[in-house]
């Protein structure tokens, strides 16, 4: 078979992934911390799984746009916190789809675990209309490491698969894809931010610890508070477009507190 050019513009190794983005990072509600420690990073389903989250209320929660977060309490694992989804529309995200229902778009964004791939796009969600002026978890992540050894379950997205403003872009359960079928050379040439929008990965993380290089309580005004990690890292500190890949943390003023 004659290799075109274009042949190579898909598939990334991980080594090729971690050159242009070196650092990945995960953002947790801010209670977040002991249960990670304890299980490490869970999908929704699998938090509902653990926590025993019966038939009716389960439903609500994985097939349904949460508009709130909720609070599931369990009498041996404690208390946790999902998430919301207020990003996403029911209409405008049905009107996007193309393969399948809100419904089952839930439980699909509901079964993987997310990572933005560059701190900008950490930056924007951090500084969304729900989670401005909250304190968040945020973990800072050694990529190569976990996506060396997450290869085989590791989906990428070239959106925010959990937004639907301020329009809704057309997707579906292709969006999602693996790392050897992923336009990854096509796409480097729109840049650095729009290489990548989302990495997830399909199953949960019980040894997140290991690829962890700070965990941080931040907030979107640049408070931060080292929770783990090297005293004098920088908080998120990885690639940023803003200054061609010398980090800035955020835009304006930083306060550590340790």
């Amino acid at each position: 078979m004659e290799m075109t050019e274009q042949s190579f513009d898909f598939g990334v190794t991980p080594a090729a992934l971690s050159s242009l983005y070196p650092r990945l990072y995960h953002m947790a509600h801010e209670d977040a911390w002991p249960q990670i420690q304890r299980h490490g990073l869970l999908s929704t389903r699998s938090i509902l799984n653990l926590w025993e989250v019966e038939t009716a209320q389960r439903a609500r929660i994985e097939g349904e746009i949460r508009p709130a977060a909720v609070e599931l309490t369990h009498p041996r694992h404690g208390k946790v916190v999902i998430r919301d989804q207020k990003p996403m529309n029911e209409k405008k995200l049905r009107s996007a789809l193309i393969d399948c229902t809100p419904e089952d778009w839930c439980r699909l964004l509901n079964s993987k675990i997310f990572f933005w791939p560059c701190v900008d796009r950490l930056n924007t969600h951090m500084a969304a209309r729900g989670n401005r002026g909250k304190t968040h978890l945020v973990l800072t992540l050694d990529s190569y490491r976990l996506v060396k050894s997450y290869e085989q379950q590791i989906a990428l997205c070239a959106m925010n698969s959990g937004n639907t403003n301020p329009f809704p872009q057309r997707r579906g359960k292709s969006s999602f894809m693996r790392m050897s079928q992923y336009p990854f050379g096509a796409r480097r040439k729109r840049g650095f931010y729009y290489t990548v929008v989302e990495l997830a990965v399909d199953r949960d993380i019980p040894d997140i610890l290991i690829f962890v290089l700070t965990a941080d309580y931040m907030t979107s005004d640049g408070k931060v508070s080292r929770v783990v990690g090297d005293p004098f890292a920088k908080p998120g500190g990885g690639l940023s477009k803003r200054d061609g890949g010398n980090l800035t943390w955020p835009p304006g003023k930083m306060e550590i507190s340790r």
